[in-house]
């Protein structure tokens, strides 16, 4: 990549040609405020006028998001006009900004809250009419409150860039814009998937996820036997809330507060996802041996089922019939755990501590259930669960390191931890797959071939003489041109990962928010690299453990040998597997 030398305060700095002028300055060292830019490529035409420069020769300021860098360009951020113009930009977004910052669930980490102190705007520069407000509270994960939408567009850009679906826009024009779905419709009523990425790059509190910690709340009160369970990319984040660096393993300290905040059972779903693994490698095995066309396409993900479902309800009979982890485990813990130890399972709350806002709307699909009783009540978020240990007054620097509670089904193994990156599912099925079609371990234990972060990727296995086409997609952009080869007839695959979320469980909708802004210093590509350091925790606990193949978890064998009696045996799909639904509608309000 050729490389041009451009001046900030008439320092001169060597950067790449492809830059704007943005993130040209961002490399340098200059982290130049603006709202409506969130990464390359996510930017909304410069909407926000925040992020003004002066460049020399130009008769007027520049948005610096916008403005492609050139060899010999002089820019001057300190520019006297440049400072008052871009104060004034924040003040007439302030304007027209519901301010009850004090009670915002977003306070703390609003970046539109952090501009105006950087530029030193006053809230009530500006006074007059305010845009007639939506709030949409009717979609069982996300909320949207139009008072404090700042117009920046990074929500649309999200949905349509990178996951290929775009329920969002502006609707209307002038004073009366807002961002909505079509005709302002509820997320409830259009063909979101829940997927909550939107949440993760909006600004303000205006997107944001539903809050079940009342529902907690309740559970303690009731008296309940209130048992976790936190999936493996949470502790690849959790910290980050308090802290700590992108990249830092918070499992001890997570496990510490859970104790601490009186649960009755801390449970590692890892235990689960080896389940998950031992029921879908079971599953892939049986679809070989019969024949059934392919490709097996995995189902942990419920943002991706909720895309299937809506867009490709014809191909649903590709789809494993597995519940994802966190909900096998509810299961499990409500029949088999419970009849162990004597326990009422209409007595016990299961709380999940997910990455993902989808998950919140999965629990309630009537499939995940068993005889009425639903396998998980409440879904809380890694943001969520931050906010649990703040309102409980630990101080995080200070818990100890602790471990998972070990009560028939805490074991878990390398395999399982890696879940939570996108090729990981793939990766621990074809661990087990190659055990139950040969009755040897596959080595090297590593497949590196579905490791990395590239929209799709291909592998091949070899299994006793047969080889098997794989593939791994994160995002729904990426899952849209294998579904499309599949429905044309070109698909070349016998197995396809699927994860809803770029990146997978690691980048989930329900994570700590990663922004240039509050993380400046954390390193000099950031949003390139956060996805890769969170997944890097993953992959070392996977080499940490002693057993890394689900199939050899001891606590799976004794599940089997007392209670499920085989794979894919009629109990284990009694409590295990789900269904889908072939007739979802996107637009229920027209009806």
């Amino acid at each position: 990549m050729a490389k041009v030398t451009v001046y900030f305060e008439n320092i001169p700095y060597s950067v790449d040609d492809n830059l704007t002028i943005l993130e040209a300055a961002r490399a340098c060292g200059y982290n130049i405020p603006s709202l409506c830019t969130f990464k390359n490529g996510e930017c909304s035409v410069a909407s926000c006028r925040v992020c003004l420069v002066k460049v020399e020769g130009e008769r007027r300021l520049v948005a610096s998001c916008a403005y492609p860098v050139r060899d010999g360009l002089k820019v001057f951020i300190n520019d006297p006009q440049a400072v008052i113009d871009r104060r004034t930009s924040v003040e007439l977004i302030l304007s027209n900004h519901h301010q009850d910052c004090q009670t915002c669930r977003k306070n703390g980490q609003c970046e539109l809250l952090e501009v105006a102190r950087r530029v030193g705007a006053q809230p009530d520069k500006y006074k007059g009419e305010k845009t007639p407000v939506t709030i949409d509270t009717l979609a069982p994960s996300i909320i949207r409150d139009t008072s404090k939408c700042i117009l920046c567009g990074r929500c649309i850009e999200r949905c349509k860039n990178i996951q290929g679906i775009g329920i969002l826009g502006f609707e209307n024009r002038g004073f009366k814009t807002i961002v909505s779905p079509v005709a302002n419709r509820s997320f409830n009523n259009v063909p979101c998937i829940q997927c909550g990425q939107c949440t993760l790059v909006c600004p303000t509190g205006a997107l944001m996820e539903h809050s079940e910690i009342a529902k907690l709340d309740a559970a303690f009160k009731e008296g309940k036997y209130v048992i976790v369970q936190t999936a493996p990319a949470v502790r690849a984040a959790l910290g980050e809330e308090f802290g700590d660096a992108i990249g830092t393993d918070s499992t001890g300290k997570m496990v510490a507060a859970l104790h601490r905040l009186g649960f009755y059972r801390v449970f590692d779903t890892n235990f689960a996802a080896d389940l998950t693994i031992t029921e879908e490698a079971s599953e892939f095995v049986h679809r070989v041996v019969s024949r059934t066309p392919g490709p097996m396409l995995t189902s942990c993900s419920p943002g991706w089922i909720n895309y299937i479902e809506y867009y490709y309800p014809e191909l649903l009979p590709h789809l494993s019939s597995c519940k994802s982890p966190h909900e096998m485990m509810g299961a499990i813990i409500k029949s088999y755990y419970a009849e162990k130890h004597g326990i009422d399972k209409t007595k016990i709350c299961v709380v999940s501590i997910m990455p993902c806002v989808a998950k919140k709307y999965e629990k309630d699909r009537p499939a995940n259930s068993v005889d009425g009783i639903q396998d998980v009540d409440v879904v809380l978020t890694t943001r969520e669960l931050a906010q649990l240990i703040k309102r409980s007054g630990m101080m995080w620097k200070k818990l100890p390191e602790e471990r998972f509670d070990d009560d028939l089904i805490g074991a878990t193994t390398g395999a399982a931890v890696i879940f939570g990156v996108t090729g990981g599912v793939m990766e621990a099925a074809v661990r087990t797959a190659y055990h139950i079609l040969t009755n040897k371990e596959l080595e090297p234990i590593e497949f590196a071939p579905v490791r990395g972060f590239k929209g799709i990727k291909e592998a091949s296995v070899v299994i006793d003489g047969s080889e098997y086409r794989l593939a791994v997609c994160s995002g729904m952009k990426n899952a849209k041109v294998i579904l499309d080869s599949m429905k044309a007839g070109t698909c070349k695959y016998d197995f396809v990962e699927v994860m809803g979320c770029p990146g997978g469980c690691v980048n989930g909708g329900g994570q700590p928010y990663v922004n240039n802004l509050f993380k400046p210093n954390e390193d000099d590509d950031i949003m390139e690299t956060y996805i890769q350091k969170r997944a890097s925790v993953l992959y070392k606990a996977d080499q940490n453990k002693v057993i890394r193949r689900s199939h050899l978890n001891p606590d799976i064998i004794q599940l089997y040998n007392d209670y499920l009696e085989a794979y894919g045996s009629h109990k284990a799909h009694k409590l295990l597997h789900t269904t889908y639904n072939q007739n979802r509608e996107k637009y229920p309000d027209e009806k």
